[in-house]
């Protein structure tokens, strides 16, 4: 039985990512969970920041950001980095994570990090507590190590990433099938 719950962003679980901004002599980095894809051609992602954000300004004026996914070896930085402000902490001395220098955007990625995915911000939609930040692919930093030199499949099963369901992180489990395994012929 199911009984009527009040009305919130029950789509659990996301990954837990840590977005970079600013350039390389002013940056920060703010912990985001509403993030995702939201085009494959051309590849667009999206992230949505409450104005308040200490990132907020630093994203709206260089129109440009990275998305970090987050490992479970991450996971008291991004943590850290999503309850403190940048207004008050270095975090990048204070979680001892390394800047890399971008290569498309002038923000710095997460060397940690097994995937950055640098972004163009397209647009910025108004939504309420928080404005979604519809932005371009521009570029993506793998973790060579992830890589299988045979087939340049990347396997980001491997890299244990972090996710995040209503106010608790979780590594990711077991894969328990792939795209089309319910209708694969035997």
């Amino acid at each position: 039985m199911k009984i009527s719950w009040k009305p919130g962003t029950m789509v659990y679980p996301l990954p837990a990512v840590i977005v970079t901004c600013g350039t390389e002599s002013h940056s920060n980095m703010l912990t985001v969970a509403w993030t995702g894809t939201i085009c494959t051609n051309p590849a667009m992602c999206y992230i949505s920041v409450r104005p308040e954000r200490y990132s907020y300004p630093l994203i709206k004026e260089q129109m440009e950001f990275t998305i970090n996914l987050t490992t479970a070896a991450m996971a008291r930085a991004t943590d850290w980095v999503g309850v403190r402000s940048g207004r008050d902490y270095d975090k990048w001395k204070e979680t001892g994570l390394t800047p890399g220098k971008g290569e498309k955007v002038a923000c710095p990625y997460i060397v940690e990090s097994p995937l950055s995915i640098e972004c163009r911000v397209k647009e910025i939609v108004r939504l309420g507590s928080h404005d979604m930040f519809i932005a371009d692919v521009v570029n993506v930093l793998a973790e060579e190590s992830l890589i299988d030199p045979e087939t340049g499949a990347f396997d980001l099963a491997a890299a244990g990433l972090l996710n995040y369901s209503h106010g608790h992180y979780f590594e990711q489990g077991p894969e328990i099938g792939r795209f089309g395994w319910s209708v694969k012929k035997k």
